[in-house]
């Protein structure tokens, strides 16, 4: 099975090159299953029902979020009807949506997605170890699903990494978003779960992670917010994460990035070939 992990749309940028590049490589590198973050695919502020349709549209087959889930407050709406959409797991009780839910890969494999918030300089939330646990105690890699793909939203690459042992193994692969900077450090762990720290954005990388630099360097300059922050509009950047999965055991084989267009150095998986 061959999977692409998206990281974070930030705007119309992240939009645009998402829309050039993913329908292209879905196609040319025969990708089975595509998880896409769009927590800033709205102006760099959450995701509209519009806009996730716009996302599942152009080849995602499930869209994941973060912290910045709510900041279109329809999305506490459509949510509940757009069962390819997941929030963090680790919400309270009640919160509405869902935080996981089982798919199907286009080569009909059984794909379980998680998506968990981390608590480190983040927002207060439920245990994520403890939210994943429960998910799989009853959805296990190998019995009930094929494949486990989990979007941990997270500032701390500690925390990301802790996560990741406790899971290897058990998960096909675990990757990070939230920071919006690509890392370095892809690979797959020694009980076979891929991992990446951060898969980086899609955006325009002459930002401040995504936002237009101007309104960012007054605040650290003066400590005084003298306006909004507006996702930055220039040459964006696709920056993702391919992994090769094993059908027979779920496990991965082989990670690496993908990075297409704009400011960064491009990249490609040498396992794949069009």
């Amino acid at each position: 099975m061959r999977l692409l992990c998206v990281g974070d749309v930030v705007g119309r940028s992240g939009r645009r090159v998402v829309q050039e590049h993913l329908p292209r490589l879905i196609e040319d590198l025969k990708i089975d299953f595509v998880v896409l973050n769009g927590e800033n695919a709205a102006g760099g502020f959450g995701i509209t029902e519009t806009i996730c349709g716009e996302l599942l549209d152009m080849g995602a087959d499930v869209v994941t979020t973060g912290n910045h889930v709510w900041d279109q407050r329809e999305a506490l709406v459509f949510i509940e009807r757009q069962h390819r959409l997941l929030r963090p797991l680790n919400y309270p009780a009640g919160t509405p949506g869902r935080g996981a839910n089982v798919f199907t890969a286009k080569n009909g494999a059984r794909v379980l997605v998680m998506n968990a918030m981390g608590r480190i300089f983040m927002d207060a939330m439920d245990d994520p170890f403890a939210a994943i646990e429960k998910e799989l105690e009853s959805c296990r890699l190998g019995h009930e699903v094929d494949a486990v793909i989990v979007d941990f939203h997270a500032e701390a690459t500690s925390e990301k990494l802790a996560l990741a042992h406790f899971l290897d193994g058990r998960v096909s692969a675990l990757f990070g978003t939230h920071t919006h900077i690509p890392t370095a450090d892809h690979q797959v762990l020694a009980g076979g779960s891929a991992y990446m720290s951060d898969l980086g954005m899609c955006g325009d990388y002459d930002s401040v992670i995504g936002m237009d630099k101007e309104e960012p360097l007054r605040r650290f300059l003066t400590k005084i917010p003298s306006g909004r922050f507006e996702a930055a509009s220039g040459e964006a950047t696709f920056s993702a994460l391919a992994v090769e999965i094993d059908d027979a055991s779920g496990l991965a084989g082989a990670a690496a990035p993908v990075r297409i267009g704009g400011r960064l150095a491009p990249a490609l998986p040498a396992f794949w070939s069009a």
